[in-house]
């Protein structure tokens, strides 16, 4: 790189960060990082009428807890609308943009014509050369113009794109697009081209679908005397079944990934596989070393597949090599919003650690930590009577193994895991049962789930008093439970 690398993110707050938006915001965060140069924020909100409240504030509060850092703006382009006009005007004034006073109804019909005749879509070039009598008779009519660009009528438009390579479009199939709206608003067009120059943007890398823009992108450039920026278009997102990305694939805010329980640092390791890869094999690829390797010859032209059971995956290998300081810390909220209401608040921290190691080897997400710690909290387990009565034993046999296990339990002064194991173990072939045949009886008992967390753990937890009151719980169960 001879220039400084400068990359930018500019969303139109038109809606909620979603996978897509985010993934280009990260693809030019780590070219930044890996380059040692600046990444720009700006928010391009000069479509007025689809602006969506609270939409900004989303976008940066994603920025932020992704931890993709800007070194610029947030630059907003509706505060910067004069020089928009200013460059628009001389445009005009230059002959390469002209004022255009077509109505908003001769547009329709014009192409609803050119679709019955399956003609391509485009504006027809009436206003192009409008005299100058012609133009101040419309002005007098009181009709406010767009500003359009004059298109160059015939050759090609060449670039060479980053990832696609050497790409051509035909200069006839562009039309004379609009730069400046009737109210004073500029087009992405015009407002892209204007602020990626003043922000000395030196790569622009978007998604794909942009593209077909980049052609009257660098049309602009040239009128305006600019040297334009290198581009680069990122490859889609598809769904797993290939359909375009959408909500039903997992295309949600990136906020509510954040709210159900997802980790940053997985969300950016999947994100930087979408469309980029190290190698072959390597998945679990911590920020740095994602900043140190990025480059844009690892991006593929292949549109990347959203697979939201890699994510889930992904995100519990990284709650598994949490400390269990940092996983308490950070499942603290989600238990604290997860649990039954009638559950003491505030929760203790000192138990809340006990239990996290406990359950961090099966939680995939932090919101799952509730559900999976739910029998440690409450007074009252809910389960079916049923579940009490092993594999190869019946109600009798379950019931003798519970109370022999509370005659030794009660016996027992220490109550760890080691103790437990050493009194509960032996008894299973005292009372000619398979070590699992008890110790699953003993686990609905003290947790109400077949599935939990190592059992004499759990129940270290548990303490002696609740695991024995559970125990007289479950004798009773089998007595009444008609089974």
């Amino acid at each position: 790189m001879t220039k400084a690398v400068r990359v930018r993110f500019a969303p139109s707050p038109t809606g909620f960060p979603h996978v897509g938006n985010i993934r280009t915001a990260l693809f030019n965060w780590l070219f930044a990082r890996h380059y040692g140069g600046s990444f720009i924020v700006r928010i391009e909100d000069t479509d007025v009428t689809r602006k969506v409240k609270g939409a900004v504030e989303a976008i940066l509060d994603g920025l932020r807890w992704l931890g993709l850092d800007w070194n610029g703006g947030p630059y907003i382009q509706s505060q910067r609308l004069e020089l928009y006009q200013e460059v628009a005007n001389w445009l005009v004034s230059h002959g390469d943009a002209y004022y255009c006073y077509c109505s908003p109804q001769r547009l329709k019909e014009m192409r609803a014509e050119q679709v019955r005749r399956k003609q391509p879509p485009g504006y027809d070039r009436r206003c192009r050369n409008l005299s100058q009598k012609e133009r101040a008779e419309r002005e007098a009519e009181g009709i406010t113009p767009v500003v359009r660009f004059k298109t160059p009528l015939g050759g090609q438009t060449r670039f060479n794109d980053l990832i696609w390579g050497e790409v051509a479009f035909e200069n006839d199939t562009i039309d004379d697009f609009v730069l400046l709206k009737s109210d004073g608003y500029p087009t992405y067009h015009l407002a892209n081209v204007v602020d990626d120059h003043l922000m000395e943007i030196t790569h622009v890398l978007r998604a794909e679908e942009w593209l077909s823009s980049t052609p009257r992108h660098l049309l602009l450039y040239q009128a305006l005397g600019f040297k334009p920026p290198q581009f680069a278009h990122l490859p889609m997102i598809l769904g797993a079944d290939r359909a375009k990305l959408s909500k039903r694939h997992g295309a949600v805010s990136v906020t509510e990934y954040r709210e159900q329980g997802y980790l940053p640092e997985a969300m950016v390791n999947f994100l930087a596989l979408l469309g980029w890869s190290l190698d072959d094999k390597t998945e679990i690829i911590p920020r740095q070393e994602l900043i140190s390797n990025f480059s844009l010859e690892r991006v593929s032209r292949t549109a990347a597949v959203f697979n939201r059971d890699k994510l889930d995956w992904m995100n519990g290998v990284y709650i598994r090599s949490l400390s269990v300081e940092d996983f308490t810390q950070r499942a603290l909220p989600f238990l604290d919003r997860g649990l039954p209401p009638e559950v003491k608040r505030p929760l203790s921290i000192g138990y809340v650690r006990q239990i996290m190691p406990l359950i961090q080897e099966r939680a995939r997400t932090l919101a799952e930590v509730a559900e999976l710690a739910q029998f440690f909290f409450v007074d009252q387990l809910d389960y079916a009577p049923g579940l009490l009565i092993a594999k190869g034993i019946d109600r009798k046999s379950a019931a003798q193994a519970l109370a022999a296990a509370k005659q030794r339990l009660e016996r027992l002064e220490a109550f760890g895991a080691e103790s437990l194991e050493a009194v509960l173990r032996p008894l299973a072939a005292e009372l000619g049962l398979k070590a699992g045949q008890l110790f699953g009886v003993l686990r609905v008992a003290v947790t109400g789930r077949t599935a939990a967390p190592p059992l004499f753990q759990t129940m270290s937890v548990l303490g002696k008093e609740r695991c024995l009151r559970r125990i007289e719980e479950a004798l009773d169960r089998l007595h009444k439970g008609g089974i």
